[in-house]
């Protein structure tokens, strides 16, 4: 069975950080692109970066370009999402995605997460 479990969601004060997890199985991991796409309430999917299955291809939305960092561990299966420089823009529900082509077309994406809920607030 195909899982993609996210964590590290929360409520955090703008300016803060929070770090995103997102543990994979069922599937070759280190095969895959990964996607974090995240909807802001009321919105509509957002694309946040993406990751070649290597590791050595990283893109971001302008949005969020030099505050987050997109990495992997292929020995772990895990994508992480560190987020700082937190704005209230930011809120959002962000989901990982795993796709065959590094791609910002959420239509090209094979497994998707549950989700983990980011609320930045003061």
């Amino acid at each position: 069975e195909v899982q993609l479990v996210e964590s590290g969601g929360g409520l955090v004060q703008p300016g803060g950080s929070l770090r995103l997890s997102c543990a994979a199985s069922g599937f070759t991991f280190s095969s895959y692109s990964m996607t974090c796409v995240r909807q802001a309430p009321g919105k509509g999917l957002e694309w946040v970066s993406s990751m070649n299955s290597g590791g050595g291809n990283t893109n971001y939305a302008d949005s969020v370009k030099d505050r987050f960092t997109i990495a992997r561990d292929n020995g772990r299966n895990t994508v992480y999402l560190q987020m700082n420089s937190l704005k209230t823009e930011d809120t959002g529900v962000y989901y990982c995605a795993a796709g065959a082509a590094n791609s910002r077309m959420a239509s090209t994406y094979d497994y998707w997460g549950q989700g983990t809920k980011v609320t930045v607030s003061s």
